[in-house]
């Protein structure tokens, strides 16, 4: 009966076991090494539990007969009993030890899964590139204020997270548009041209704003003094258009902003006019704005104007071109001495919305001082507005009228002489005109310098939900003030290939502080949306992060030209500095690397592919591949795990150059480095995972067919029904043709990587090829630069959904055409077959970039994000002088 119990309690036991396993196995299915591990104790157990119950007594021989009641049990048989007594008691304890196991398997796999959905938002380890106060105004007074507020039209900050802002807003009075207040720099705006016209990145800026009939200029100017940044004065001056019938009546608002830290207190006089503003804040000590009253031009008379000022709290710095709305009114009357009185629009008292404290739930951050100073004046008129530090002792004068003329003045001329220094355009034959345009490029590059703090949204394959990445500070120039006011990794690197030729400590910064954004995995999210202002210009889809997700590494350019200035000895301080940062950033910058080398791998050896493709493939006339920064460009139809991308391979041979010499430079470990660049450099490799001889160009490789279009899709409507009552009918993919493994038919971008990045030998007979191509009409040349997708690629112009445009599958992109231009120029100086049809090539292409993108900017006011391939007709986002700028560099032949 006790055997009989135990085998009894056995048998469930396992069974139980046996169930607690699957649960375990199902917990855990994301880590295969449990997986094997679980699924043979699963079939373990159940087997026990199946032979306990079919078990049989077995002895050598017959059965004995069963024994009689009167029958005393024989010596053996009770020996028999005990010993399999003895065997019960075994399974018992080898079921509970299985049990114990199990449970530390369990909660093991509980907690893997938690530590791995922790990574993604977990910081790297090592020490960061810049110290915690490296942009304070202790370490750093000279860099601590400026125009780092890229996403407003003129906007000033310091560079920490809670800074107190400055900002400046307009009107135009009595116009047709009812509310026509500038703040934020929009496109729907419709200006007729705005940006930085001389800008050094450091000191001061010079803006022009063209309305339709009248032109704002914004000056700034710094001067250090103090324990805080010292001191800086605005300067705006308004001129009417000569075609304006009549003199405009503007507007200018000027404010103040506290960002959760610190307080504000206006100063009131003449009963309306705000004479100035006191505050205090931790990282400021006492301050003073002051406004100046408006004048018809530097030590002329005063100007009539109306005055009036608006003293509230606000949520959010993203939240003060709405508070200042919803506090206009037309009650105030504008009465010049000389004029007839009329109503104008100005501040009044702020009244919040009436659905905010009853439908929507109360803001839970922390409410800011916000005050507004408004001044309505006619043009022409120029109007100053000063900060001074309290720890500014013993200032000789203010800053201000022809104080700070003079100021500008030695500025202005510091600038031209460091431009011509740098670039010697004059010297190279460009007019004078052409040189301001450059100017203007690398100004507004320089005044598109932002300093963002906050936290990315990030998630990844163990996560059921996004994440909030740690705080973190970005200081980073903006491909677009408009468009895309925040920092983007692989625009990042191009950006710096010009602002490194400027400032080598801009560029040393801005990569420590992108490094210093990386995870424990060594992933950088590749859009840095960071904080509320920058929030609210993102579409929802695009906030969160994948931690799978990559974007070229162009960083590596920048760090390359970094390393190349080393060579050339220019500056031995700034070559110290330059070793003790690439010394600091080399720990991070490994880690960098090899998660590119693990996670975007391909299928063969030594091949990559991108991941994070668009998986919804019924929408998408080919899905998207943003991780690469070509977005829509055509790779294989059918995203699949066999895919090799060209473009990403190119880039890893760089990469691994560019870690071999500085792992060198550094006395690292490099040989690693360097036999991979060897074996991603070896064009035999790269002809044989790449190259098409059906395309005669280097090609991805996918699940690919080119038989695919977008089709109306059909909505059956049952008779006598209304048609409006059923969903409207999309534009959806046919597939006419099954795909298969092959090489992907597009000649475009992605097929001239191996010639971009220089991965090609000068012998190649490949570079006859991409050359032939490269000045075909009918494929790639155009008269303002390399189109992105041969004319002759079906998907050419091609909408990819009936709500996207092409973007990458025609247009003429500026970043690509500068790898060209450069790599032109080193096969032209190498010494190779094709020497001479680079060097041809080289001359009649940058030339027709250079001649295209400056007369775009005379006509339109621009530098845009794209050049119609057929007009050459800037086309996208504007203003974009992002990796457009590198013109400049085209122009200096700065390569």
């Amino acid at each position: 009966m006790f055997i009989t119990c135990n085998k009894i309690y056995l048998n469930g036991f396992l069974l139980i076991i046996s169930e607690m396993f699957d649960f375990v196995l199902h917990a855990s299915i994301k880590y295969p090494n449990f997986k094997l591990f679980y699924t043979f104790l699963s079939c373990f157990c159940r087997q026990k539990a199946r032979m306990g119950r079919q078990r049989k007594r077995m002895v050598s021989g017959e059965a004995p007969p069963p024994p009689r009641k009167d029958d005393k049990p024989l010596a053996f048989q009770r020996k028999d009993k005990k010993k399999k007594t003895d065997i019960g008691k075994v399974f018992i304890n080898i079921s509970i030890g299985l049990c114990i196991f199990s449970l530390i398997w369990f909660f093991y796999a509980i907690y893997m899964r938690s530590s791995l959905a922790r990574r993604v938002a977990t910081p790297h380890p090592s020490p960061r590139t810049l110290d915690a106060n490296s942009s304070s105004a202790k370490v750093s007074p000279e860099r601590f204020w400026g125009s780092y507020r890229p996403q407003v039209y003129f906007g000033m900050k310091t560079r920490s997270p809670r800074s107190i802002v400055a900002g400046m807003m307009w009107m135009r009075q009595f116009s047709d548009m009812d509310m026509n207040l500038r703040h934020t720099c929009e496109q729907g705006d419709h200006l007729q041209g705005y940006g930085w016209l001389m800008h050094d990145g450091l000191t001061f800026g010079v803006q022009e704003i063209r309305e339709s009939d009248f032109t704002l200029t914004t000056e700034f100017v710094k001067r250090m003094g103090g324990d805080h940044g010292g001191d800086w004065t605005w300067r705006i001056t308004a001129k009417q258009h000569s075609s304006a019938p009549q003199a405009p009546v503007i507007s200018l608002m000027f404010y103040a902003a506290a960002d959760t830290q610190g307080s504000l207190h206006p100063h009131l006089e003449e009963r309306n006019r705000l004479a100035s503003i006191t505050g205090f804040s931790e990282e400021l000590g006492n301050f003073k704005i002051t406004f100046r009253k408006p004048v018809t031009g530097e030590l002329s008379s005063a100007k009539y104007a109306s005055y009036n000022y608006l003293q509230t709290v606000s949520p959010g710095l993203e939240k003060l071109t709405d508070i200042v709305k919803l506090s206009l009114n037309r009650k105030f009357v504008y009465s010049p001495p000389s004029g007839e009185k009329r109503h104008y629009i100005g501040l009044d008292t702020y009244k919040p919305p009436h659905h905010q404290s009853q439908q929507k739930p109360a803001d839970p951050r922390k409410e800011s001082d916000f005050v507004v100073h408004q001044v309505t004046v006619q043009t022409p008129f120029q109007i100053e507005a000063l900060f001074e530090s309290g720890s500014f002792f013993g200032r000789p004068n203010q800053l201000v009228s022809s104080v700070m003329t003079q100021e500008l003045e030695r500025r202005k001329a510091e600038f031209n002489t460091k431009f011509e220094k740098t670039f010697r355009l004059e010297s190279n034959g460009f007019s004078q005109a052409q040189i301001k345009f450059a100017k203007a490029a690398l100004s507004n590059m320089l005044g598109g310098m932002g300093y963002f703090y906050g936290q990315s949204v990030v998630q990844s394959v163990h996560n059921e939900y996004p994440l909030l990445y740690p705080e973190g500070a970005l200081f980073t120039a903006v491909p677009s003030r408009s468009f895309f006011p925040r920092g983007f990794l692989w625009d990042e690197g191009f950006h710096q290939l010009l602002l490194s030729k400027w400032d080598a400590q801009v560029t040393r910064e801005t990569i420590a502080h992108w490094i210093d954004l990386m995870n424990v995995e060594g992933w950088i999210p590749r859009e840095q949306i960071l904080g509320d202002e920058a929030l609210s210009k993102v579409p929802a889809e695009f906030v969160v992060q994948w931690n799978e997700n990559a974007n070229p590494p162009t960083l590596f350019l920048a760090l390359q030209e970094l390393v190349e200035q080393l060579s050339s000895n220019l500056d031995e301080a700034g070559s110290q500095q330059t070793v003790a940062f690439l010394r600091r950033l080399f720990p991070r910058l490994k880690t960098w690397f090899e998660w590119y080398n693990t996670t975007q791998k391909g299928p063969l050896p030594n091949s990559y592919r991108w991941r994070g493709r668009d998986k919804d493939t019924n929408l998408f006339l080919n899905p998207k591949t943003l991780t690469s920064g070509l977005d829509d460009y055509p790779r294989a139809s059918h995203p699949s795990a066999d895919e090799r991308h060209v473009d990403l391979h190119c880039w890893m041979a760089l990469s691994s150059g560019v870690m071999a010499t500085i792992a060198q430079l550094l006395g690292e470990p490099y040989e690693d480095y360097k036999h991979l660049h060897d074996v991603l450099s070896d064009n035999k490799l790269l002809s044989d995972l790449h190259w098409s001889d059906q395309l005669g160009a280097f090609s991805d490789y996918g699940n690919h067919t080119k038989a695919v279009s977008l089709v109306r899709e059909k909505v059956y409507v049952p008779p006598g029904q209304a048609r409006h009552q059923f969903p409207v009918a999309r534009l959806v993919r046919s597939v006419r043709k099954a795909p298969k493994l092959q090489y992907v038919s597009a000649l475009g971008y992605v097929s001239l990587f191996p010639f971009l990045l220089q991965i090609l030998q000068p012998d190649s007979p490949k570079l006859e090829h991409i050359f032939r191509d490269m000045r075909d009409a009918s494929k790639l040349w155009t008269p303002y630069g390399l189109r992105s997708l041969s004319k002759t690629d079906h998907l050419y112009m091609q909408r990819n959904t009936e709500h996207d445009p092409p973007y990458w599958r025609g247009p003429v992109w500026i970043n690509i055409n500068y790898l060209a231009v450069r790599a032109l120029h080193h096969y032209s100086n190498t010494e190779g077959p094709y020497q001479e049809k680079a060097a041809d090539l080289y001359q009649e292409l940058r030339t027709n970039i250079i001649n295209n993108v400056y007369r775009q900017y005379v006509e339109s006011g621009y530098i845009w994000e794209q050049y119609n391939d057929s007009t050459g007709r800037g086309q996208g986002c504007h203003p974009f002088t992002g990796w457009s700028a590198l013109t400049v560099l085209m122009m200096a032949e700065h390569y």
